[in-house]
C-alpha cells in the first residue's frame, strides 16, 4: 500500500508538471496587467510604463498598467497577491511594498515572502541627503558636526512617514544619534517646495523630482545613500565614504508574479527584464529617474527582499514605529 501511494505521489507530481509546462507553453493567450500599487506620475508608476511598453513588443501581447494606489502601495500589493498564477498578473516591485510595509503597517494584508515569486530586479535609486544653498555644511562630516553643536534646531524634510525618505531621515538619526526634528510631508513635490524656498534645511528624497534644481544650482547633493557612487552625479560621495561606513539606503525596482506562477513563464520574464535593462533607452531613462540600472536572477531578488525587509523591520521596531 505504502508503495502505491508513492507511485500516486510520483504520477501526481509529473501531471503538475506538465499542466505548468502546457500553462506556459500558451502563455501569454491574453493581455497582461501590470499593477503598479501607487498612482500615476511617480517614480514607480514610471519604471512599470517602461516595462509595459518593451514586454509588449517582445511578448506579442499588450501589458496594460493597472495604477492601484492606497494605503502606502498595500492596496495594490493585494491584489497582486491574490490574483491567478497564470503569468498574467504581474507587480512592479518596490522597495516600500516588499520590504517596509509587511512591518510598518499593522495589516499589510500580504506576505512578501510567501505570496510572491520574484521574477527579478530593473534598478536601483539612491535616498539622497539634498540640502538648500544656503545650508553651512558642505558634507556628511560636517552635517553631524553642526547638528551636535546645535541640537534641535535643524529640521529635515521628507515624503510621508513609510517611505524611503523618512526611513532614511530616521536611520540617519539612529546611526548618528543627532538631535534634529523629521518633518514629514504628504509627498514628494511639497518637500521639495520648501527645500527650495529654504523653510527646511535639508531633506533625505530621491533624485528624480530634485534633477533639474540641482543642474541650476538651486540644490545641492551633499551625499548619496547607495553603496556606490552613482554614475549620473559621479562627483556626489556615497554616504558610506563620507563618515558612515556601511550606511545604505536604496529603492529597488523588480517585478515580481503571484505564488506559484510556472516557473518557465517566471524564466521568460527573467530573461527578457534581463534583455529590456540593457537598453541604451531604458538606461537612459532610468538615469533620468535619478537610477541606476540593476538586474538579478529570481533568487537574487528573493534573497534582497528578504535582506531589506529585515533591515527596516529591525529599525521600525526599535524606534515603535506603527501605522494602523
Amino acid at each position: 500500500m505504502r508503495m502505491v501511494n508513492y507511485l500516486l505521489a510520483a504520477i501526481l507530481a509529473v501531471l503538475c508538471a506538465f499542466a505548468g509546462m502546457a500553462r506556459a507553453d500558451d502563455w501569454p493567450s491574453r493581455p497582461i496587467t501590470l499593477i503598479v500599487p501607487y498612482p500615476a506620475g511617480g517614480g514607480v508608476d514610471a519604471m512599470a510604463r517602461l516595462v509595459a511598453g518593451k514586454l509588449s513588443a517582445v511578448l506579442n501581447q499588450q501589458v496594460i498598467v493597472d495604477n492601484r494606489g492606497g494605503g502606502g502601495g498595500n492596496i495594490g500589493a493585494r491584489a497582486a497577491a491574490r490574483a491567478a498564477p497564470d503569468g498574467h498578473t504581474l507587480l512592479l516591485g518596490h522597495t516600500g511594498t516588499m520590504s517596509i510595509n509587511p512591518s510598518l503597517y499593522a495589516n499589510a494584508g500580504y506576505d512578501p515572502r510567501k505570496d510572491f515569486a520574484p521574477i527579478g530586479l530593473l534598478a536601483t535609486m539612491p535616498v539622497a541627503l539634498l540640502a538648500h544653498p544656503s545650508f553651512p555644511a558642505k558634507t556628511v562630516r560636517e552635517l553631524i558636526a553642526l547638528v551636535k553643536q546645535q541640537p534641535g534646531k535643524f529640521n529635515v524634510g521628507t515624503s510621508a512617514v513609510g517611505t524611503g525618505g523618512y526611513m532614511t531621515a530616521e536611520l540617519f538619526k539612529a546611526t548618528t544619534s543627532v538631535d534634529m526634528t523629521i518633518i514629514p510631508y504628504k509627498g514628494t513635490a511639497p518637500v521639495m517646495n520648501d527645500l527650495l524656498g529654504g523653510h527646511v534645511p535639508i531633506a533625505f528624497g530621491v533624485l528624480s523630482p530634485a534633477l533639474g534644481n540641482i543642474a541650476a544650482g538651486t540644490l545641492r547633493v551633499i551625499a548619496v545613500a547607495s553603496p556606490t557612487r552613482m554614475r549620473l552625479l559621479p562627483d556626489v560621495p556615497t554616504v558610506a565614504e563620507s563618515g558612515l561606513p556601511g550606511f545604505v539606503a536604496v529603492l529597488h525596482y523588480g517585478l515580481l508574479a503571484p505564488a506559484g506562477t510556472p516557473r518557465p513563464i517566471i524564466e521568460r520574464l527573467n530573461k527578457e527584464l534581463g534583455i529590456l535593462a540593457q537598453a541604451d533607452d531604458v538606461k537612459q531613462k532610468i538615469a533620468l529617474e535619478g537610477g541606476d540600472p540593476l538586474t538579478s536572477t529570481p533568487e537574487e531578488y528573493a534573497i534582497d527582499i528578504d535582506k531589506e525587509e529585515i533591515k527596516w523591520r529591525t529599525l521600525v521596531k526599535r524606534l515603535g514605529l506603527r501605522v494602523e
